[in-house]
This record gives C-alpha cells, structure tokens and sequence, in this order.
C-alpha cells in the first residue's frame, strides 16, 4: 500500500508540474496574441503596416468657388460708369478676357454652375459676416474674400473703421462660414494699397471729376493738395490699411483652411491701364485679370505665400 501511494502521488505532481507549463505556455501565447500593452518579441518578422498619408490641407484644385466682399469683385466701373460689371469679376467672371479665377480652375462650363458672387458695391467687413453666411450655405470649395477697402474710405479719415472691430468682424465672418461649410477653403485678398491708386489717378482730369462724387473721400479728397494737412490724412488712410492687412493676415493663419495672399494685392502697382477709365480708381478689364492671376497663383501654389 505505501509503494502504490508513493507512486500515485508521484504521478498526481507529474502531471500537475506538466499542466501548469502547458497551461503557462498558453497564458504567453495569447498574450502575446492579443498584442496586450507589451511589445512584441524581439527580432519579429511581422510587418508594420505603412501609416495613412495626411490628406492635404490645403486642396489646389477646389471645385467650386463662392465670391464674397465688395466693389472690386462686383467689376464695378470696369464696364461702364458708376456700375457693378459681375461679368468681368477677377473672382467669379465670365469674360475670356479676364479669365477668372473660377474659370481657371474649374473651366467655362463648370464656372457657370459651381461659382457664385455674392459680393456687394460698398461693403464693408461688417457686411462679411451675412455674405459668408450666404456662400457657406452653397458649401462651396473655396471662398475668396476681399474686402476693406471700403474700411478705409470713408467721409474723413476720423470715419475708418476701427481696428478692433475690423477684426471682430472678420472672426465673426470666419466662425460663421465654418458653421455652414467646416470644410470650406477660404482665400483672403490684402487690401489695395489705396494710396499708390491716388498718386496714379490724380494725374487724369477726368478721375478727379469723378473723385468729387464722393469716392473715397478719406483718401482722395482734394487731390492736387499736397500740404502738410492732406498728406497727414493720407498717412492715416495708408496706415490704417496696413493694420488691416495684418488683421486678414493673423486671423487667417488660425485658421487651417485659410490661405492670406501674402500682401500680392497690396503690393501690386495698378498703373493706367489697370484702373477704371471712368474714375480712375476702382481696376479696370485689365486690371480685373491681372487679380485674377495674382489669386490663380497663391490658390494653386503648393505653400502659401511669404
């Protein structure tokens, strides 16, 4: 009887001692199977799947494009006196002449169904933020905005919108497009530079006359007076567009689908043939294409402007 315990109790450990490696090599292999919180073994021939590419922020080739600001996308006084000209619009038109942005990149036939202008003669940044609304609601791939001239020409130069408003403003603008179209590009045109538009136009009898109609008074009042008084005031003007123009520019850059034009309009110099034969002022046909080139070109480049 003792021989046959001993053995039995020797046989019972074997075979627990057996099942608990088994049951231990199991325990490994699923952890191991399941990946766990652990890495895996050393030397593993498995491999790494490839990481998705990031989709581009900033897409070159949208495919539809909605229009917001004022007079210069309206075309006015590129075809005719004292009126909007929408055909010939550096944004949204439809002239060969011109060849639009839209036309650009989305080419004739498209244009005409996937581009829309819903800027305003007039406007001002306080009026962004209904015609964002009105473009975020055509979820449109690209928005263009230029706007505030009109900020800047006013009555007097006393009468310019304030900075801080300039800027609550075009957030507000922002924020509401974004409830409308999250996904919606938007490409901001700097503010002309009002002052180089005076110091070409003022040589031509006929844009003075014009000029007295009460275009932009801030900054073309008076405009063979060269005293210390009126240059003062278009200091002011000049001054007050460069400050919005960094406005557009620091609240575009927090906004990843949001591209500033790098100061393209600002800086371009709008000679005779480029501005209105009417008031020598706004752009004339040819001054509407070469905007839209200026915006062809900072909407399709890989990286945004400097």
């Amino acid at each position: 009887m003792r021989k046959r315990s001993h053995r039995s109790t020797a046989v019972r450990a074997a075979v627990a001692t057996v099942t608990a490696g088994v049951l231990g090599v199991t325990a490994l292999t699923a952890c191991d199977a399941t990946g766990g919180n652990s890495p895996g073994p050393k030397g593993s021939t498995a491999a790494a799947k490839p990481s998705p590419k990031p989709t581009p922020t900033w897409d070159t080739s949208p495919r539809s494009v909605a229009a917001v600001g004022d007079s210069i996308t309206r075309g006015f006084d590129a075809c005719g006196v004292l009126a909007d000209c929408p055909e010939v619009s550096w944004a949204t038109g439809s002239d060969s002449g011109v060849n639009s942005l839209a036309v650009r990149l989305l080419g004739k036939s498209r244009a005409r169904t996937h581009s829309w202008n819903h800027a305003r003669t007039g406007a001002r940044m306080a009026d962004l933020p209904l015609q964002m609304e009105q473009a975020g609601a055509q979820r449109p791939g690209l928005v263009t905005v230029m706007v505030g001239a009109n900020d800047a020409c006013r009555s007097s130069a006393g009468s310019m919108t304030p900075v801080a408003a300039f800027r609550a403003d075009f957030e507000r603008a922002l924020r509401g497009l974004r409830s409308e179209a999250p996904k919606a590009q938007v490409y901001v045109a700097s503010v002309p530079d009002l002052k180089r538009l005076w110091s070409e136009g003022r040589e031509n009898p006929l844009g003075k006359q014009v000029w007295k109609l009460g275009i932009c008074s801030s900054m073309l009042a008076d405009p063979d007076d060269v005293d210390t008084a009126a240059t003062a005031r278009r200091d002011a003007v000049q001054e007050r567009v460069v400050a919005y123009n960094e406005v557009l520019k620091d609240v575009c850059a927090k906004d990843k689908r949001c591209r500033y034009d790098g100061g393209a309009v600002f800086g371009y110099r709008f000679g005779e043939e480029q501005l209105s034969h009417w008031d020598w002022f706004h752009p004339s046909k040819d001054g509407q294409a070469r905007l839209a080139a200026l915006a062809y070109h900072g909407v399709t480049a890989k990286e945004p402007p400097a």
